[in-house]
């Protein structure tokens, strides 16, 4: 390729055809007004390349790159991380394609594109990202190829391109398997504060996970080693809760004080559950547990209220296994700090629950023994007020609802005594207000309860619809008690699911719907392939590598013996690629295969075939060497340049074929 040869009409359909097969996939990680002027920069040259108009000057580019740069700059605040870079990116190629004259303009061109392509991983993995990206690299490729020669059809060209990828497959596979792996994304980048992430947060006020319970997207998988636990018992643990402020409820900051649960657990228990948990990026550190938990995975520790906290941010897809063995007890022994925080309440506020709550212990007191007028706290005293408590949110005939109401500042008061309506955060909430005014040490643990098991895969898929909010109350002798409030007032959103809670009218997610089951199989099809594709492409992690390695006998691979394995292995494949394209060439073309018999022929009678000599040139000198068959030379060469140069139909190519066979025998 000329580096300083103009480029054609043609080649800039070509390169602008790439431009929108890149930058469409990326448009949504944009914003409106940059996509805007992308494409309105793409039309203008789409209008300059139709018209044949001249190219706008260069001294006008320089201000509209420095202008694009700027415009990035303040939406961004900054040039550094994926989606600002790659904003800059977007801008500059559009600026690029206005500047297009000569084949090296078209290179650089071509070269953004494929960097593109991989940004494109950068924010998606699944396979229609990938497909995708198949696409653009052909594209792009045609482009490539397109730019030195334009003149086959666009069709031939892509064609052409297709099948050189594919015959790259077996390096990419082999590439796949060996080359070592790195834990963590490939870029590493500081994260965008643009990027968002969807899951639970670290905070909970009214209304906050009823609004999480509109999305069907998919928080993590879980694959049980044995039968999946009964629906009652998949409270799958997130953040605790201690800190309230009156309306909204917030994690105490602590540090990761442990490695090891503070509780002994027997993972030999014949209820012990065993599972692996493929886990959603959603930007925090908490990590999905069963409760109650064994030691934590790798990299993750756990604070002293039992969260599960990973050493960083979860922003990429995450496994790891874990053993379970519901109703263990822990915190028997727990820390009068730990307690103090579990009775904190703001000095004023819901002045009617406060009221109740201190019926309660008064009445409490009173049947223990304990005195009637101070709020003392006993452990037999605690267990009435919490059975009091159960029984008072039963009479209340409180509501299960997604779309809550909303409340005043005495939020706990306008749910328990007037609106009654509300969704799991109401009733955790409220639940855990009213234990602490009695004087019982309660918090408020957020996370998900129950999935749903697809039945293709036979995968627990728990999505954001499955978000959940309880109580922790705890009483001496026993520890920390699991007590779920929303059960005491809709069972059925524990047996069976949060639908079958939800009253009808009521707006879900459409997945979710029941009467839609034919969906629901559809995409329970989808999402098996979509899992298959994370565990067994994007899940091969170095952990997964190292297994597969240690299975084909390499113990510990170091950098050398692998090099030498992958150069190898490589090696053999470009040799049977070789020699699969060469015996494909000879295959598509039996003319040749007829020459080269005639050759060999000759060669035996003292006569050499040059492979520079034209088969008329060579009959005339093999002639002169072979008068007795000069005539029978002369035809045979006459009937294979009109069969290999000139244009015949396919069954006149076949008759052709069979009388230079013919001629072939005469000889």
């Amino acid at each position: 390729m000329r580096i300083n040869r103009p480029v054609t009409q043609r080649q800039c359909w070509w390169l602008l055809a790439t431009a929108v097969s890149v930058l469409a996939p990326l448009a949504r990680q944009l914003p409106l007004w940059l996509v805007a002027a992308i494409t309105g920069t793409l039309l203008i040259r789409g209008l300059l390349t139709y018209r044949q108009w001249r190219l706008p000057p260069r001294w006008l580019l320089v201000p509209l790159t420095f202008i694009g740069t700027g415009l990035v700059l303040w939406h961004y605040r900054t040039l550094v991380g994926r989606v600002p870079g790659i904003a800059l990116l977007a801008v500059l190629l559009s600026l690029k394609l206005l500047e297009l004259r000569v084949a090296r303009d078209a290179l650089t061109v071509v070269l953004l594109a494929y960097f593109l392509v991989l940004a494109q991983f950068m924010f998606d993995q699944g396979i229609p990202a990938g497909l995708l990206a198949v696409l653009s690299v052909v594209i792009t490729t045609a482009t490539l190829a397109a730019a030195s020669d334009d003149r086959p059809p666009p069709l031939a060209l892509v064609r052409r391109c297709a099948i050189m990828l594919l015959q790259g497959i077996p390096f990419m596979l082999v590439l796949f398997i060996l080359f070592p792996r790195i834990d963590g994304p490939l870029w590493g980048l500081p994260q965008d504060r643009h990027s968002a992430t969807s899951g639970l947060s670290d905070s909970m006020s009214p209304g906050s996970i009823a609004q999480l319970a509109q999305s069907d997207a998919v928080a993590f998988r879980v694959k049980f080693d044995g039968p999946v636990p009964p629906q009652s018992q998949l409270y799958w643990r997130g953040p605790v809760m201690s800190d309230y402020d009156g309306r909204t409820w917030r994690v105490t900051q602590r540090n990761i004080v442990r490695p090891q649960v503070p509780y002994l657990i027997d993972n030999t228990a014949r209820d012990a559950i065993r599972y692996e948990l493929t886990l959603e990026p959603h930007g925090q550190r908490w990590l999905m547990v069963l409760e109650m938990p064994d030691a934590p995975p790798a990299n993750a520790g756990l604070t002293s209220d039992l969260q599960f906290l990973s050493n960083q941010a979860v922003r990429t897809r995450l496994r790891y296994t874990q053993t379970s063995v519901p109703d263990t007890a822990f915190g028997q022994d727990e820390t009068p700090q730990e307690l103090a925080s579990a009775l904190t309440l703001p000095r004023s506020g819901n002045p009617r629950i406060r009221e109740v709550a201190a019926t309660w212990r008064v009445q409490a007191n009173s049947q223990v023994g304990a005195g009637d007028t101070a709020i003392t706290a006993t452990p037999a005293a605690d267990a009435l007020i919490l059975k009091a408590a159960e029984e008072f949110f039963l009479r209340q005939l409180l509501a299960y609802t997604l779309t809550p109401p909303l409340l005043g500042e005495n939020a706990v008061d306008d749910f328990v005594f007037g609106t009654k309506k509300g969704f799991c955060e109401h009733f955790a909430s409220a639940f855990v207000f009213a234990l602490r005014a009695a004087g019982v040490p309660a918090r408020v643990v957020a996370g998900y309860q129950g999935g749903e098991i697809n039945p293709v895969d036979g995968f627990l898929v728990v999505r954001q619809y499955d978000a959940h909010a309880w109580t922790e109350v705890w009483l001496s002798g026993r520890g920390w008690v699991r007590i779920d409030p929303t059960a005491i007032t809709m069972p059925r959103r524990i047996a069976d699911n949060f639908i079958s809670a939800v009253p009808s009218g009521e707006p879900i997610p459409l997945f979710a719907r029941a009467d839609l089951s034919w969906l629901r199989a559809v995409r329970n099809r989808f999402d098996a392939v979509a899992n298959g594709w994370n565990q067994m492409v994007l899940g091969y992690n170095a952990a997964k590598q190292r297994e597969f390695l240690q299975n084909l006998g390499i113990g510990e691979p170091d950098w050398r013996r692998m090099t030498a394995l992958l150069a190898g292995i490589c090696g053999v494949l470009m040799l049977l690629l070789t020699t699969w394209i060469l015996w494909q060439r000879q295959k598509l073309d039996p003319a040749l295969r007829i020459w080269q018999n005639f050759a060999r022929k000759l060669e035996r009678r003292g006569i050499q075939w040059q492979p520079w000599e034209g088969p008329l040139d060579f009959a005339q000198r093999a002639g002169e060497h072979w008068p007795e068959r000069r005539e029978q030379i002369h035809a045979f060469a006459q009937r294979y340049a009109r069969l290999r140069y000139a244009r015949t139909t396919d069954e006149g190519k076949t008759s052709a074929l069979n009388a230079l066979r013919r001629a072939l025998r005469a000889i």
